[in-house]
């Protein structure tokens, strides 16, 4: 059984419902799993620790990541 047997995946509350969607979910250790919501549960996962995470997030809320 790997990590991500039970992991509860969820979508961003702002997903407009369509299928160009990634999925996150909290693991072991303080982790978050992110994977494509298209390809569910075959699709390959990225793990990054919390403090990685939290970059990351900040990051997107401060839309470094907007192209112009």
């Amino acid at each position: 059984m790997s990590d991500f047997d039970e992991a509860r995946w969820f979508k961003s509350s702002r997903s407009q419902g369509g299928e160009a969607c990634v999925e996150a979910a909290h693991l072991n250790g303080g982790r978050v799993g992110v994977r494509d919501s298209k390809l569910g549960s075959s699709s390959p996962v990225l793990v990054f620790d919390g403090p990685a995470w939290d970059r990351f997030t900040s990051a997107v809320q401060a839309s470094r990541f907007d192209q112009p």
